[in-house]
């Protein structure tokens, strides 16, 4: 035989391969959902817990840039607000005193109330800051008193200059352990009320 048929013969044998190959990939079956990396399937383990701030007027903004922080910072739990006439597992609201929040982690189809006071914006606190803190406690976390700026669950401890509103890496864990495979359905809510006075 040629050195010319050789490769002629050859370079035939490797297409047929090559063309059953891309024919075995693209009729493959597609992969049990069990099976697929954890990424592919973290959309199911997502808990969404709405919120009513349909009683805390002038405290919008500050709210929804609160939500925005934590909806930005941890994977596995997303605020959205309620619908009109449904329940809400966060009832925030307005009010003149210091902010207070009750300690989850609240669970679907459980109620939490966060407070969001006037006096601590009176004494120079920024507002989104406020909101974000009281949110954490809604999702379990206590306060770190005293603390620095860095971590959103120090409060009112990180002074009047501090506006972070954003969890740390580990706040941001401790909430994703607490939501993590339906552990928040297994964990009871503290039920606390944490007020955030100086």
């Amino acid at each position: 035989m040629s050195l010319y048929t050789w490769l002629k013969t050859a370079t035939v044998g490797v297409a047929v391969v090559l063309a059953t190959a891309s024919a075995t990939t693209a009729n493959a079956a597609p992969i049990p959902t069990e099976e697929r990396p954890a990424a592919a399937s973290a959309s199911a383990a997502v808990v969404t817990l709405r919120y009513d701030d349909s009683r805390a007027g002038g405290w919008e903004a500050a709210i929804a840039a609160g939500v925005a922080s934590w909806n930005a910072n941890v994977d596995n739990v997303k605020l959205v607000e309620a619908a009109p006439g449904t329940r809400a597992e966060i009832v925030i609201v307005a009010t003149t005193g210091w902010p207070q929040a009750t300690l989850g982690p609240v669970r679907p189809g459980r109620q939490v109330r966060v407070e969001l006071g006037s006096q601590a914006v009176a004494q120079g606190y920024d507002k989104t800051r406020i909101a974000a803190h009281e949110l954490g406690h809604s999702l379990g976390l206590p306060d770190t008193k005293p603390g620095p700026c860095s971590q959103l669950m120090s409060g009112s401890s990180a002074g009047t200059a501090c506006v972070n509103a954003t969890p740390n890496a580990t706040e941001q864990a401790r909430v994703e352990s607490a939501y993590a495979g339906g552990a928040a359905s297994l964990i009871a809510t503290d039920g606390r009320t944490l007020v955030d006075a100086p």
